[in-house]
C-alpha cells in the first residue's frame, strides 16, 4: 500500500480536484491511511445556515481517498444558483452524491436541504463488484445515490472547500454518529487522526479495531478572503 501523511491523504486528493478552479480549504477532521481499507462509512452532517450572501461556491463534504487516486465525496453546496442546481431557494443547500475520478466529477441527483436539517451520508464498498455506493438521505428519505469503481478507500475525513469567488464566513457545523468499518482490524487507525480547527469526542472501537465510532465532530467557523481575478 502506498505511504501517505496522515493529515494529507484526503487533502492531496482534493488538491487534484482543485486544479479545475480556484479553490481553498478550511478546517478538517482527517483519518488515514489505514493498513486495511474501509468497507463502510456513515455520518450525519448538520451544516447549519448557508453563508450570507451565498456565493459561487462553498461546499462541505465528508470524503474518502481511494487506492485508485479517486475521491468519494458526497457534497453539500452553497451557491448563487441553488434553484438551477437543485430546485432550491435562497438560504438552502444543494446536496448530492459525487466522486472525483482524477479526470472528471461524477454526480448523482441534486436536491435542496434547509439549514435546520441533517443529511446522512453512507459509503459502502462491495467486495464482489469492487464498486463503492454512496447513499445520501435527508430525514430518512434517500435523495441521491452514485456507484463508482473507485478502488478501496484508505482514509476518511471532512472538508470545507471555498471555490472560485467564494469568500466570507462559513458557519460552524457538526458531523454526528460517525461510524467507519474496516475490512480487517487496524488498532493503529486512531493514531492517524489529524485535526485543523475542529474538535471531536473520542474515536473508539469496541471490536478490536474493525469498527470505529465518533459521536460528534465539531468544525469551527472559518472565513475566506476573495481571490482576485488576476490570481484565480
Amino acid at each position: 500500500m502506498p505511504s501517505f501523511s496522515k493529515k494529507t491523504l484526503l487533502l492531496a486528493l482534493a488538491g487534484n480536484a482543485a486544479a479545475q478552479y480556484s479553490v481553498r480549504f478550511g478546517p478538517y477532521y482527517s483519518l488515514g491511511a489505514t493498513t486495511s481499507y474501509i468497507v463502510e462509512a456513515e455520518t450525519t452532517l448538520y451544516p447549519g445556515k448557508t453563508p450570507d450572501p451565498q456565493q459561487d461556491r462553498m461546499v462541505l463534504w465528508p470524503g474518502m481517498g481511494t487506492s485508485n487516486g479517486q475521491l468519494v465525496q458526497s457534497i453539500v453546496s452553497s451557491s448563487t444558483e441553488t434553484e438551477a442546481q437543485c430546485g432550491g431557494t435562497s438560504g438552502q443547500w444543494c446536496v448530492f452524491a459525487s466522486t472525483y475520478t482524477g479526470d472528471t466529477q461524477l454526480s448523482g441527483d441534486a436536491k435542496p436541504m434547509s439549514a435546520n436539517q441533517g443529511v446522512t451520508i453512507n459509503y459502502k464498498y462491495d467486495e464482489a463488484s469492487g464498486n463503492t455506493t454512496q447513499t445520501v438521505s435527508i430525514e430518512g428519505e434517500v435523495i441521491s445515490t452514485l456507484s463508482t469503481a473507485s478502488g478501496k478507500a484508505q482514509g476518511w475525513g471532512t472538508a470545507v472547500e471555498c471555490q472560485d469567488q467564494c469568500s466570507g464566513i462559513v458557519n460552524a457545523h457538526t458531523y454526528q454518529n460517525t461510524t467507519i468499518k474496516l475490512a480487517e482490524a487496524d488498532t493503529a487507525f486512531k493514531g492517524t487522526l489529524a485535526l485543523n480547527e475542529a474538535t471531536a469526542t473520542e474515536l473508539t472501537s469496541s471490536d478490536g479495531g474493525i469498527t470505529w465510532t465518533v459521536d460528534k465532530i465539531s468544525v469551527a467557523q472559518s472565513s475566506f478572503t476573495a481571490v482576485s481575478s488576476s490570481s484565480a
